[in-house]
């Protein structure tokens, strides 16, 4: 029955603005939205700077498609994906696309899929300018998809990244998470009582941010974020219908008093 509802994705790559060391970490995070029935990646081949993507792409049935560049400081790679995901789209064969790029041409190419009524999940670097990001249903950015990514883990109690803190040699600093805008998207939803289910809060913070990802501050889940905050929400599971998992409710403890 799962397999019925699993979503079709086309996965496009833009190789000369995506990194090859991501390529493990980026299948594993597109299984998570759906099928990858379609994967391709578009450079030019004949020269050594796409090496790196050519020891990679017979394991994961990543299809390279040849783009020569006919003008020097032109992107014909571009245009080679863009017509692609066009003659893709009209297919109707699929209910969602990947793009593996940091660069903002893309950006239209974004919006025209979802004019179309397709989930568009992007992946790029943090420097991906924001108009690409916002194009998208969902932003992804590759720097947490490499390897020596480090998450706090969600059985590991999460604690706060703070400055005062010395780090280990290894470990990374990271941001402060938007706990204010958190904050408000949960108020915003929040039943009568002053809780919201953490999953339509989820929903609700990509629509309006969706480069958001708990991983940027270095936590698994968004439960994992929240709890990590106790001064600002509060967590609760509540009893599912039938014989399903609890569901988990948040709350703002300033809006609960």
């Amino acid at each position: 029955m799962a397999n019925h509802t699993q979503k079709h994705l086309a996965v496009l790559i833009d190789a000369d603005n995506a990194p090859a060391a991501i390529v493990e970490g980026l299948f594993e995070e597109i299984a998570k939205y759906g099928v990858a029935n379609v994967k391709r990646i578009y450079g030019d081949w004949t020269g050594p700077q796409l090496g790196g993507w050519k020891k990679v792409l017979l394991d994961h049935s990543i299809q390279p498609i040849q783009q020569f560049a006919y003008t020097k400081g032109k992107n014909a790679t571009d245009s080679s994906l863009i017509i692609d995901a066009m003659d893709l789209l009209y297919t109707r064969r699929f209910d969602g696309f990947c793009l593996v790029s940091s660069d903002s041409d893309f950006t239209r190419l974004a919006s025209r899929l979802r004019e179309e009524g397709l989930t568009v999940y992007g992946f790029g670097e943090e420097k991906t300018p924001q108009p690409f990001v916002s194009a998208c249903d969902k932003f992804i950015y590759t720097e947490l998809l490499r390897e020596d990514a480090i998450v706090v883990s969600s059985n590991t109690p999460a604690t706060v990244p703070s400055e005062k803190t010395e780090p280990a040699p290894a470990s990374k600093k990271y941001p402060k998470a938007p706990v204010d805008f958190i904050a408000k998207i949960m108020d915003d939803i929040a039943e009568e009582d002053g809780w919201a289910p953490l999953g339509s809060l989820g929903n609700n913070i990509t629509k309006l941010r969706p480069g958001f990802d708990p991983r940027t501050y270095g936590f698994k889940k968004l439960s994992d974020l929240v709890r990590a905050y106790p001064h600002a929400f509060e967590l609760q599971t509540r009893a599912a219908s039938g014989a399903g998992a609890g569901i988990l409710y948040a709350r703002h403890r300033q809006a609960g008093g």
